[in-house]
């Protein structure tokens, strides 16, 4: 039985401060979408029964066959609490009423699909850290951790699948409570790590109420302020100062009646988590297994919870009974709900501390103002973080959240596609909203119109964006797009497809199309052999995307993939050993270039976008000459970035006093993009290389000097600086994190070994049997490595890959016989090149 209807939740809407947007974040199979259930059925979408097992947020029929989450999903819950819940809420904390609308979204743990992870966190304000009890932080607890506070998002965090401790390792208290600990030690460090001052403290700790403890998938989970609750009168203290003894050293003596702040040497001395809270957890679960009724019920009396177990309940045994009680005395949704509304920010909070992270234009125009507010009668500001599959086929909804005034059905709006530069028409649309709809897991609610705060999809607007967009109103023509998104993995896996009958190839084409709109990360390219190309992140995420564009977007027809093949990078590995000279076809200019490799970590800079074309010039120049080491002239005659303008190579000028110089800059940008894109080696994109513009001999007539004459002559003389600066390959290099039993090791090294993979880090979790090992592993090595490393380990390891940085190979790709001179080769071949890079002599012109 549902107990909101879609009026009540539009009420809700316009109250800023009782809203709360979070995201549901956390590492593979450690109960994301298990947990996501009771919060779903206290709001009464589905029976209490069967949460845990439903999976609502699972929306596609292979999400429910694998049982992993592929695709972000949104649902709106609303939730009606009491004056007497509310009365510990903090003074800091404001609210309009007792009820409160929670916008849900659960996203998937998956390596492969942490692109999904960045579009959900976008449009939250808040995140659910879900650990694992027994597996404790993992590599992508910390990968999610680090994009939320990088978008500043406020965590809280659940320890979940307590469970597993009662039943399966039968820990006693101190282990138990030694592991919590442990878990919650080590997301705090990462927390601090990535800290951010506008946020202030992002940790987390039990006794303030940010951690609760839960076990997912029989629906109960508690805080400690619900232990405070009961033992406060019966110790005649407040809650506040109860809840501090219910952690860390604090041991109670029942014979005493004291507390101390060390172990003293009475048996019945113990710690007070220990003792009431894990100790009476424990009995009522023993009892419930052993089926001890009558202990049970009289326990169940002096809690004061035996009238909420139903009668047909009580006739259970083994697990449904303690599901049944468990449930009762510590329903999950309460403790969530309690950290969710006490602990994460309402939209009016948040959008005052993260404008800055979101607006690209001045911070104190009228846009900014209002996302800093959060004004629903200001000007239109909503950012579309992904785009989400209709029913009908083809068709999507433009997911995205409200950053101010208010989006309505039928109203005018204009569409900022990620490359507009304000004052121009490049991707700009202004079209009109169909229809705005609410989204409730699988179904879609319409309503009239959606203030600022809140998370809307819209319909009527899939054939103008492709991944992410922002909306204004149609007059405001001065408005900046909100920035884009960063993701922390790129797509360097890529297959070529194409179709087995001929005549599905318009097919193709549109149901490439549709593809790329209904990922956030995954890219479709159309090579200049022809060859369709899909790029994506991992051999997970290439295999859904090809089931889908498969049977969804072009109905079943058939395809052929090629083998996976991996984008390589190509750079330099010293300067150039001589001033390299190129003439124009009229033979009337000259150009001198070198080239350099970058310093250590300047590549990495710019990928992660703290330096770019877009910095304020100073700004930049100070960054470079401080961390990197540059001439502080040579840092503010940097031409371009490249390739695509932004990439990790550099054009600079290092001339003196040269005629016309400024004349052929663009056609030497236009050159230098070109050069960059496709190298001299295989054609695949450079990285980190600075090209030097060395001197020029120009016409004094310009008309001698067009970009016909300079664009290819710029271009030779860039390949010919590459050649003499020793070319070298990058390849990716994945960081591949295994968790595996102690005998299984020697297994995994062999495998590694044969992968050219190598261990540089090996740990063994405290009070368990399994080892964390860290290895670094080639890409193109990475197919088919899960299976031969379960083969190898009898199914012992699990391993985790993410893409995590370029490595360059050590040999000369264009000397015979050896690795990268294969690879090359093997390039070149698959893009239909003449087998042989060209030799110097091509490029480079004599006086």
């Amino acid at each position: 039985m549902v107990k909101f209807t879609i009026e009540q939740i539009r009420m809700l809407m316009d109250l800023p401060k009782n809203i709360r947007n979070m995201s549901v974040i956390a590492h593979v199979d450690h109960g994301k979408s298990t947990l996501t259930d009771s919060l779903v059925a206290a709001a009464g979408i589905i029976a209490m029964e069967n949460a845990g097992d439903q999976r609502l947020t699972d929306t596609r029929q292979d999400e429910q066959d694998r049982c992993i989450t592929i695709k972000s999903t949104g649902i709106s819950l609303y939730y009606q609490m009491t004056d007497q819940m509310l009365k510990d809420l903090p003074g800091s904390v404001e609210r309009d009423g007792n009820d409160f609308l929670v916008n849900l979204i659960d996203s998937p743990g998956h390596v492969d699909f942490s692109s999904e992870v960045t579009a959900a966190l976008r449009i939250t304000d808040g995140a659910l850290v879900v650990v694992d009890c027994v597996e404790g932080v993992c590599v992508q607890t910390e990968t999610v951790l680090r994009q939320a506070l990088g978008e500043r998002i406020r965590p809280v965090m659940t320890v979940n699948k307590l469970d597993r401790c009662f039943l399966e390792l039968m820990a006693d208290p101190e282990e138990a409570y030694g592991g919590f600990r442990r878990v919650i030690e080590s997301a705090n460090v990462i927390m601090a790590t990535y800290a951010d001052d506008l946020l202030g403290d992002t940790q987390v700790y039990p006794e303030k109420g940010t951690v609760s403890f839960s076990a997912g998938l029989h629906g109960w989970a508690f805080t400690l302020t619900s232990f405070a609750k009961i033992y406060a009168k019966k110790f005649g203290t407040d809650e506040v100062k109860m809840m501090e003894k219910l952690w860390g050293d604090n041991f109670f003596d029942p014979k005493t009646k004291k507390w101390t702040k060390k172990q003293t040497d009475s048996q019945s001395c113990k710690r007070g988590f220990c003792q009431f809270v894990y100790e009476p957890i424990k009995v009522i679960i023993e009892a419930c297994m052993a089926d001890d009724k009558k202990k049970l019920f009289t326990m169940l009396e002096k809690l004061s919870i035996a009238d909420k177990v139903k009668t047909e309940d009580k006739e259970k045994t083994g697990k449904p009974l303690m599901k049944a009680v468990m449930q009762a005395w510590l329903p999950a949704s309460e403790a969530l709900l309690e950290m969710m509304i006490w602990h994460l920010p309402s939209p009016d909070r948040a959008q005052k501390y993260r404008v800055e992270n979101l607006y690209e234009g001045p911070l104190d125009d009228k846009y900014a103002t209002a996302i800093r507010n959060c004004d629903p009668t200001g000007p239109l500001m909503l950012y579309v973080s992904k785009m989400i599959p209709a029913s009908d086929k083809g068709r999507f909804f433009a997911f995205g959240r409200v950053f101010a005034g208010k989006v309505a059905t039928g109203q005018k709006v204009r569409i900022l596609g990620p490359n507009y530069v304000p004052g121009s028409k490049k991707d700009l649309y202004i079209k009109t909203v169909q229809r705005t709809v609410l989204c409730m897991g699988r179904r879609q609610e319409a309503v009239e119109d959606v203030p600022c705060g809140n998370t809307v999809a819209m319909v009527g607007l899939d054939q103008f964006i492709t991944k992410n967009a922002t909306l204004t109103n149609e007059k405001c023509d001065d408005a900046f797009p909100i920035k884009a998104m960063k993701f922390s993995v790129s797509p360097v896996v890529r297959v070529a497809v194409e179709p087995k009958v001929a005549s599905d190839l318009p097919k193709l084409v549109e149901g490439l199309k549709r593809l790329a709109k209904s990922d956030p990360m995954v890219q479709c390219t159309i090579e200049e052999t022809g060859e369709h190309i899909i790029a994506g992140a991992g051999e997970l995420h290439l295999e859904i995307c090809l089931k889908d564009l498969q049977e969804d977007f072009m109905g079943g027809a058939e395809i052929r993939i090629s083998d996976p093949v991996v984008s390589f990078r190509e750079t330099v590995n010293t300067m150039s050993d001589h001033i390299v000279m190129s003439k124009s076809p009229n033979k009337h200019n000259r150009l001198y270039f070198q080239m350099r490799p970058m310093e250590d970590g300047l590549a990495e800079a710019i990928d992660e976008g703290t330096i770019g074309p877009r910095d304020e010039p100073k700004a930049r120049s100070k960054i470079l000459v401080d961390k990197f080491g540059w001439d502080k002239d040579l840092a503010k005659k940097i031409w371009c970035f490249g390739p695509d303008t932004t990439g990790p190579n550099m054009l600079t000028d290092v001339t003196k006093g040269v005629q016309y110089l400024n004349e052929i800059r663009d056609s030497c940008i236009a050159a230098f993009q070109w050069a960059s894109k496709e190298g001299v080696v295989s054609e695949e994109n450079m990285r980190a290389c600075v090209a030097e513009v060395c001197d020029v001999v120009l016409h004094t007539d310009a008309i001698h000097r067009g970009g016909g004459q300079i664009i290819p002559t710029c271009r030779r003389a860039i390949y010919a600086a590459q050649i003499t600066a020793g070319p070298r390959l990058c390849e990716p290099i994945y960081l591949v994190e295994i968790q595996a039993p102690e005998n299984a090791l020697g297994g995994i090294y062999s495998v590694l070994n044969q992968k050219r993979g190598h261990v540089f880090e090996e740990m063994q979790r405290p009070g368990t049997p399994i080892f964390n090992l860290k290895a670094y592993l080639p890409v193109i090595e990475s197919f088919g490595f899960t299976s031969t490393l379960r083969a190898a380990t009898s199914g012992q390891a699990f391993p985790q890959a993410v893409f995590d940085h370029w490595e360059t190979m050590s040999q000369d790709p264009m000397s015979d016989g050896n690795q990268a001179n294969v690879i090359a080769l093997d390039i070149r071949k698959r893009k239909g090149l003449k087998p042989n890079p060209s030799p110097l002599n091509e490029y480079e012109d004599k006086l």
